[in-house]
């Protein structure tokens, strides 16, 4: 009997050691699960702040805008006048000054007129009639100058476009 007793303990300990190894084996995996989880959520905040960085002063760009459009006519309704040259000359040079900053951090004038209208960085405030000859679907007058920032659209051009013929 006193062999079958030491038959029995080694059976035990390979099975405690099966059970041990199986145990080791899953939490391996666990780590290498653990260890790419890490490694993707690095991406992504690496990801996240490359995009952050980029698109961070779209809210200044937003609020400039506006000084851009009052710049753009006040020259428009100066240069009717001619004593007021210097005020031409003055906004004309503030207005390319604004302008070229702007384009520095990435902020460019959405190209509108003469083109197909493109929903997707202009809006239509109107559509008329066009003039002889001209295709339905064609931007005939800009009203308020869009923007892109980078590849997106800050600012939709809001436009006048030709309709079709009834």
């Amino acid at each position: 009997m006193s062999e079958e007793g030491s038959d029995e303990v080694p059976e035990a300990e390979n099975a405690e050691d099966a059970d041990l190894e199986g145990r080791l084996a899953e939490l391996e995996k666990e780590i290498q699960y653990a260890n790419a989880e890490v490694a993707n959520t690095r991406q992504r905040a690496s990801r996240d702040r490359s995009e952050a960085i980029r698109y961070g002063g779209a809210s200044l760009a937003r609020r400039l805008l506006p000084m851009v459009d009052s710049l753009s006519k006040a020259l428009e309704s100066a240069e009717g006048d001619n004593g007021a040259e210097s005020v031409i000359e003055g906004v004309r040079m503030t207005l390319d000054s604004i302008s070229s900053a702007l384009e520095a951090e990435g902020v460019t004038p959405i190209e509108a007129a003469g083109k197909p209208f493109d929903p997707t960085c202009m809006e239509a405030i109107a559509t008329v009639q066009g003039p002889k000859g001209s295709q339905p679907g064609i931007v005939i007058e800009v009203i308020e100058q869009g923007y892109t920032f980078h590849d997106r659209v800050l600012r939709a051009a809001r436009v006048i476009v030709a309709e079709g013929e009834s």
